[in-house]
This record gives C-alpha cells, structure tokens and sequence, in this order.
C-alpha cells in the first residue's frame, strides 16, 4: 500500500497487539484499519521498538495538501478533530472506517486523550459556548450543530445532562 500524503510504499509495522502501516521511507505517516487506532490512542496502550520510533518521530503536516485519497478505498477522506484528543485533527476513510495519521500526530493524541469524564465536560463547554437564539430556525441550527459536534465526540443526540 502507498502513503495518501507521499506516495511512498507503506511497511506493516507491530505495535504490540496492533500491526498498521507506517510509511518508513517517507513522511513517516501511519495507517490504522478500522478499530485499531482506538486500540493504542491511550499513553499506555502498545509496545515495541516501532512503536517507540513512531513516538519520536516530529510533526509534519502539510496543511496545504487538500484533502487525501484513502489508500484502501481509493475515496476522498474527510478531515476533523480526533474524538478522544480535542487538538488534534485526523484523516477519516467514511467508507472502510480507517484512519491516516500525520507523522507526531499519534503522539498528540496520546499526550491530549481525554477520559470520558473530560470528554463530557468539553462536549458540555462546547453546548454551552453555543449562543441561543429566540427563533426556531436557529435553535434548529444549534441542535444540528450540537447532533454533529456529539457524533464527532463519540456521543448520541439528544444529549442528556446531569
């Protein structure tokens, strides 16, 4: 498999329970199928040497790029804020469910993973930063606007608050 953002050949690489693609020859991006991302976006999840470079490796990014072709499916993925780490942006296959990661950001998500009490409390600060509106067509807007910002998030509409 080639790399979506250089175009070099990817090498299957073990990190621990989880083998994904890292593009070793290149930018150093990593390729997760589907599930396997959740499987090492916390600190202590994962081992092995491949891993420990993964970690090291800097951040680069090329926010120029436009949005990059996934390399199992062949369609546009779609970019957006990974759910368990609020600063970190992602590319997402909506088709196959995978995830290309940018060299350093796997790092980012890890060093920024957020626990679902965190995670409910920023989706909490989000709704309330949200400004209401008198209208129907803008409350509207805003239940859209929290039905998306909760699916992102990891979390059902309607939100139920304590």
């Amino acid at each position: 498999m080639n790399c979506p953002a250089c175009g070099m050949s990817m090498a299957e690489e073990d990190f621990g329970d989880v083998s994904v693609d890292v593009c070793k020859n290149g930018c150093k991006g990593i390729w997760f199928d589907w599930g396997e991302l959740k499987d090492l976006d916390e600190s202590h999840a994962g081992v092995g040497k491949a891993l420990e470079e993964a970690l090291k490796s800097p951040r680069q990014n090329n926010t120029n790029r436009g949005p990059l072709n996934c390399p199992k499916c062949g369609i546009k993925m779609r970019e957006h804020k990974y759910k368990n780490a609020k600063e970190v942006n992602v590319d997402e296959c909506y088709a196959c469910g995978g995830f290309f990661l940018d060299s350093g950001e796997l790092k980012q998500i890890r060093d920024n993973y957020m626990s679902e009490d965190e995670r409910e409390v920023y989706v909490q600060r989000l709704v309330g930063e949200t400004p209401l509106r008198e209208d129907a067509q803008k409350t509207t807007l805003r239940a859209a606007g929290c039905h998306t910002l909760g699916s992102l998030l990891g979390r059902r509409w309607p939100f139920i608050w304590p």
